[in-house]
């Protein structure tokens, strides 16, 4: 059992990046969902509600945030001013976060045919995973709730043989957003998985990840023209367990220490949760 891709989302619900090796640190890999898309009022965006995001590739350079979008162009934005901040709302929970210049984010309204602004979880911007899953005082950046999702390759396999046998298509592993995936063919074997070891680091799997839309959507283009996993996650992958509804796909995880992970080291389990995780029974006819 082996890491088979590393991912990371520098702009939350854009384009992600391959890595062959990563950094862990207290709030997972460094780079990911450190910039996010909020409207005037300062509330996130998006996919969920604005799917043109899936268009927008990011590349983080020394002097600038660049970003590219398909038959837009590119911007070059400059790094935030640290005084140059907003208060802003991610899933109900308030961050101050630094706002890039007024220039970037005008032509970031143009792209999206809304008003925009982009704003960064530099290192003033404070936020705390829930203690409830995670422990006291874990921080995280703009994901959604945790610092790193781990997903399996055996659990896609087994999702896309529920789709095949009703004649929906398949999907790839794109569509979950996955941080770090790991090789292996049983299915589902995650649920079991209390805490994993990866070049000597801890990872916690603290909560499963319920799935929402965005999984509907083509990772590139946004379109919902393609085929949709959430009818097979909700055939075999519905959460029996009140504290976290919905279908579930891939788990949350938090670090317990810190190092460098590459593709292909070894992925060892250090601690099992017996009981796995309940999931209501459904007629897959």
């Amino acid at each position: 059992m082996q890491v088979s891709d590393l991912f990371i989302y520098p702009l939350k619900s854009a384009r992600g990046i391959a890595l062959p090796s990563s950094a862990i640190d207290a709030f997972g890999l460094p780079g990911d969902r450190r910039a996010m898309i909020t409207d005037a009022d300062g509330q996130c965006i998006t996919q969920r509600e604005l799917q043109d995001l899936a268009r927008i590739d990011v590349r983080p350079e020394a002097a600038a945030f660049r970003l590219l979008m398909d038959g837009k162009g590119e911007i070059a934005v400059p790094p935030p001013q640290p005084d140059r901040r907003m208060d802003v709302v991610i899933w109900k929970t308030p961050v101050n976060a630094a706002v890039a210049d007024d220039g970037s984010n005008s032509r970031l309204s143009e792209w999206l045919g809304r008003e925009v602004k982009l704003v960064f979880f530099d290192a003033a911007a404070e936020r705390i995973a829930s203690p409830e899953w995670a422990g006291p005082d874990t921080p995280v950046t703009f994901a959604d709730g945790y610092q790193i999702l781990v997903t399996t390759t055996g659990s896609l396999k087994a999702l896309n043989a529920d789709l095949a046998s009703h004649a929906e298509g398949e999907i790839g592993m794109e569509r979950f957003r996955p941080n770090i995936v790991i090789d292996i063919d049983e299915p589902w074997p995650e649920d079991r998985w209390a805490a994993i070891e990866i070049a000597g680091i801890r990872l916690d799997l603290v909560k499963p990840c319920a799935r929402c839309i965005m999984t509907t959507q083509d990772q590139v283009t946004g379109s919902r023209d393609v085929p949709n996993p959430m009818p097979a996650m909700g055939r075999v992958r519905m959460s029996a367990d009140r504290r976290v509804p919905g279908p579930l796909f891939g788990w949350n995880a938090t670090p317990r220490g810190t190092g460098t992970i590459a593709i292909g080291d070894t992925v060892t389990v250090i601690e099992e949760r017996p009981e796995g995780w309940a999931f209501k029974v459904r007629n897959r006819a």
